[in-house]
């Protein structure tokens, strides 16, 4: 199956194209510049390819969490690039991709992104046998100080939100911390790999359901919570 996978939720920009059993990607990080990026990225790794827009059977996306300008354009970008082709869309969720970049053993996951205003997107995942994760706890929005997790032996934390929020983390992760990478985003490649068992399994959507996951309606705080009135 042909099918480009976009994944723009966090500071990193990336594009995948699934040709057969081939996975190509390109990816940068590049905050605020996803709009210019996305697109040509696409355009190049099916240039790379030898395919044309016209051979794509389906459009992936990480529908969040995430930015709320990078969740919407991801999605956007999937919904009209799928109506046009007349192709389905799957959506995943950025959380779940970016728990593949932890490494495989088992030791459960920690997908934690700064959701900045003192705020963490957060779920624990489990590293199954063919090396995909399934979700033990709920994705959600929550402080870095009010986290609780469910029990693990040990614990993978990747994410953004550890980059901000180490120290406190660790005091509300019980369990030994076997690793931890603030510097990880979600990929689209891991987006590629989730939504290829979405499509093999009658998974995918028409592009008019396919649904950002925002996990809160809140985008800025107030002059007041800011300290400015």
């Amino acid at each position: 199956m042909n099918f480009l996978a976009i994944e723009t939720s966090t500071e990193a920009c990336s594009v995948a194209l699934v040709h057969g059993d081939e996975v190509i990607e390109r990816s940068e990080i590049a905050p605020r510049r996803h709009a210019e990026l996305v697109l040509p990225m696409a355009d190049g790794l099916l240039a790379e390819a030898g395919l044309k827009r016209e051979a794509l059977q389906g459009i992936a996306v990480g529908r969040g969490p995430g930015a709320f300008t990078g969740v919407r354009l991801g999605v956007s970008l999937a919904q009209g690039m799928a109506m046009a082709l007349d192709v389905p869309v799957v959506t995943v969720s950025s959380l779940q991709a970016l728990a593949l970049e932890a490494p495989e053993d088992d030791a459960a996951i920690l997908s934690v992104i700064d959701a900045r205003m003192g705020e963490i997107y957060v779920a624990a995942w489990r590293r199954e046998d063919d090396g995909s994760v399934t979700l033990i706890d709920r994705e959600r929005v929550d402080t870095a100080a009010a986290l609780v997790l469910p029990e693990a032996s040990a614990w993978h934390v990747v994410g953004s939100g550890w980059a901000t929020y180490e120290a406190i983390l660790r005091e509300r992760i019980r369990a030994p911390i076997r690793s931890a990478d603030g510097a990880r985003y979600p990929q689209a490649r891991h987006v590629a790999e989730v939504a290829a068992r979405c499509f093999r399994d009658g998974e995918a959507v028409a592009p008019e359901l396919a649904l950002p996951v925002y996990l809160r309606d809140k985008v800025a705080l107030t002059l007041v919570e800011q300290g400015r009135a």
